[in-house]
């Protein structure tokens, strides 16, 4: 594989103005890949066999290290433009009776793994993690040193909203054991924030960012969100050179799908202040070349680095990879999803936890796993799985290796594929040539659209009808024409 594909500092103007052309007439939905098979595959069910079965493979896989995702569901303010698995409450007593189940699910796991075994990888999202005081954030990291230990060497986020913590806070993270922090900020405009109920002037965003670097914390990110009602190119811009004024190690800047049918706090947004489908391609396109322009490396979708972060280098050599985080250095792991709606991918298998907490808490009063759906993958989910993180994480397809480690004939069993990759070409998105496929500039930019040609459940559901509007409404599909929608993992 040549891991350069997709490794170049900036994108060329000329990719810049083609995407700008071609971003107005490709349309249509396209998950984003954070698994495969992706979310909306998953079957419901509590068939708990399958989170035992996987759990029990993993053990048999001792002692290889984990990923671990902790979900906290908690936010005491609506922010109207949210799609996330949350909980609005100003009750903190409620966050600490769902500490005690974490540890009764945290028991339950560990139990059927065995040994304790070794997380490389930690993340706490929500809601707002930080929503939990000093002593049940302690009480958490306790339940979790007892049952696996945290690697010291171990990437550690934890996702934080700056309103809620000071700097006494941001210590007891650092001595926790958390190396990196996520920040939301989404925009500084004024006027943008009052649209979307979520006022957090700069400095106080600021203040934490400081904290982090002389706290001495290895990453900082901070995740913005374009297609806002009030936003235009020139508003947002000033958003990204105060944000370049931090000088955050990564970024990520998601694109907002307004879906108040399907998210209802979405209804409070004034629709005739949300951005033009040109406007908004506008922001997007006039963002990547500023932060091109200033060092940050465009990673894909929608993830920027500095060329010495973590997540660049592993863009560089070759090792990228994706899990529900998005991109990562540690996805190939077995990945355990603690709390309600938390995803895991273990053994060959993902599975989801219940959304609600009744039934959280009904499955773990019972004794039980709190498992709502998953799905087990087959040997075709396994292999087309590779091929898409291939060309989503570096760009580069190795038939030839794919085949050998597979045990087939790459050009007949994907013939449909890479006839539909022609066309792709002739658009300029890749490069198909004796032995390898490779994304261009310009398919970075679309790479999802790329990776769809390999997703055998689109191919599938192009066979039959299928209602567009349902689907956009899970976690893993929305439009493309402007690229992601904003959501987490959940």
């Amino acid at each position: 594989m040549n891991p350069s594909a997709m490794t170049s500092p900036a994108l060329d103007r000329g990719a810049l103005s083609d995407f700008r052309a071609l971003a107005g007439r490709i349309d249509g939905n396209g998950p984003r890949y954070t698994s495969y098979p992706t979310a909306d595959r998953f079957r419901n069910g509590p068939d708990l066999s399958l989170y035992h079965d996987a759990l029990e493979a993993c053990r048999a896989d001792a002692p290889a290290p984990l990923s671990l995702y902790l979900h906290i569901p908690f936010c005491e303010n609506i922010c109207y433009y949210c799609g996330c698995n949350k909980i609005i409450t100003r009750d903190h007593g409620r966050s600490a009776r769902y500490v005690s189940y974490l540890g009764r699910e945290m028991a339950l796991v560990a139990g059927r793994l065995g040994a304790r075994r070794q997380v490389l990888q930690s993340h706490w999202g929500g809601g707002t993690p930080t929503f939990l005081n000093p002593e049940e954030m302690r009480r958490v990291m306790a339940l979790l040193n007892a049952h696996f230990t945290l690697a010291a060497d171990g990437e550690h986020s934890i996702e934080i909203d700056p309103r809620r913590v000071d700097q006494a806070r941001m210590a007891l993270l650092a001595e926790l054991g958390f190396n990196r922090v996520s920040l939301g900020v989404q925009d500084f405009d004024p006027e943008v924030q009052q649209a979307i109920h979520r006022i957090q002037p700069y400095e106080e965003t600021r203040a934490v960012v400081d904290a982090a670097r002389a706290l001495g914390f290895r990453s900082v990110s901070l995740d913005l969100i374009y297609g806002l009602p009030h936003q235009t190119a020139a508003r947002f811009g000033r958003t990204i050179e105060q944000v370049l004024a931090l000088r955050p190690d990564r970024l990520s800047v998601y694109s907002y799908a307004h879906l108040p049918h399907v998210f209802k706090p979405q209804r409070r947004i004034d629709e005739n202040a949300l951005p033009a489908a040109g406007e908004k391609l506008d922001i997007l396109v006039s963002t990547i070349e500023r932060l091109t322009a200033e060092g940050y490396v465009y990673i894909g979708m929608d993830h920027f680095a500095l060329p010495d972060d973590d997540l660049a280098v592993a863009q560089r050599e070759g090792r990228l990879q994706r899990n529900f985080q998005g991109y990562s250095t540690h996805a190939g792991y077995d990945q355990v999803g603690l709390g309600i709606s938390a995803i895991g991918a273990i053994a060959g298998r993902y599975v989801q936890n219940a959304r609600t907490l009744d039934e959280y808490y009904g499955a773990l009063d019972q004794g039980r796993l709190p498992l709502a759906r998953g799905v087990a993958m087959t040997a075709d989910d396994h292999l087309r799985r590779e091929i898409i993180g291939d060309l989503m994480c570096n760009g580069v397809l190795d038939i030839a290796a794919i085949g050998t480690r597979h045990g087939i004939d790459f050009n007949q069993t994907f013939a449909a594929e890479l006839a539909e990759l022609d066309r792709l070409s002739a658009d300029g998105l890749v490069r198909c040539e004796p032995g390898h496929i490779t994304v261009t500039p310009l398919g970075r930019l679309l790479v999802r659209r790329v990776a769809m040609v390999f997703d055998r459940y689109l191919r599938d559901d192009a066979a039959r009808p299928v209602d567009n509007g349902a689907r956009a409404a899970n976690d893993g599909a929305q439009p493309i024409r402007i690229v992601p929608r904003y959501s987490r993992v959940v």
